[in-house]
């Protein structure tokens, strides 16, 4: 009961929250992109100390060395909500791709816009992909670092996973190392639930796959490092729930 209580006034402070920094974001549609970016990342930060004080659920961020710098394309495991605001910080100056509806959403989606996010139309076949591939080539010659889940949605922690083409089209095509990112967050934050566990939701940046190898070798790669190191996290985060459960 009180796990149930401490997530409603979570998500309520959550809620408010994000809608607070959407009023206070409102200049920067005047400024530099780069402005809309700060704004995220000290959205994503309020959040993750929000969860740490409300649910006791603590972040941990491991092997920040083995992060490239300048562009890259950073390739994480999805299972909540948790790493659309907790990676941001990781980063200098990220973006996500994310599905094009998103940016039909008032305020929230046109800051999308003004953070020169990269939409991508999932039923749109081989032209989606080519238009994701050249927006993402143009932010990456700033310098930018591509936030991309490659299984596209939300899987629970454990599932078997569904990996989708599009990052390694954009590793074929823009020639920049990418980052594995694996994690455990389902576990304490799980999907289409109200509930936020105690304990430590963990990111771990596994070793930058760099330019260079064919698609099919990419893919393997990046898949399975990606499940091992999810799955080693997974796991740690459900031996710490077992010992916490009464």
């Amino acid at each position: 009961m009180l796990i149930l209580f401490r997530s409603i006034l979570f998500n309520v402070a959550f809620y408010l929250g994000t809608g607070l920094w959407l009023v206070v974001a409102l200049p920067t549609f005047f400024m530099p992109y780069r402005a809309i970016v700060w704004v995220a990342k000290t959205w994503g930060r309020t959040n993750l100390w929000l969860l740490r004080v409300i649910c006791g659920t603590r972040s941990e961020f491991r092997h920040l060395e083995r992060i490239p710098r300048g562009p890259l394309i950073v390739a994480a495991k999805h299972q909540s909500a948790w790493e659309t605001f907790a990676l941001l910080w990781l980063f200098d100056d990220p973006t996500f791709i994310l599905k094009r509806e998103l940016q039909w959403i008032p305020l929230f989606g046109w800051f999308t816009i003004k953070g020169r996010m990269v939409p991508v139309d999932r039923g749109g076949g081989a032209q989606a992909l080519a238009d994701m591939a050249e927006r993402v080539r143009k932010e990456l010659m700033h310098g930018r670092q591509i936030i991309i889940f490659p299984e596209g949605t939300r899987r629970p922690a454990g599932a078997e996973p569904k990996y989708k083409y599009g990052v390694t089209h954009l590793y074929a095509a823009c020639g920049v190392p990418c980052l594995p990112v694996a994690l455990n967050s389902g576990l304490f934050w799980p999907r289409r639930s109200i509930r936020r566990f105690p304990g430590t939701i963990v990111a771990e940046m596994l070793d930058p796959i760099q330019p260079g190898l064919d698609n099919e070798a990419f893919f393997t790669r990046l898949r399975t490092e990606l499940e091992a190191g999810s799955e080693r996290l997974f796991v740690e985060g459900s031996e710490h729930l077992m010992k916490e459960s009464p």
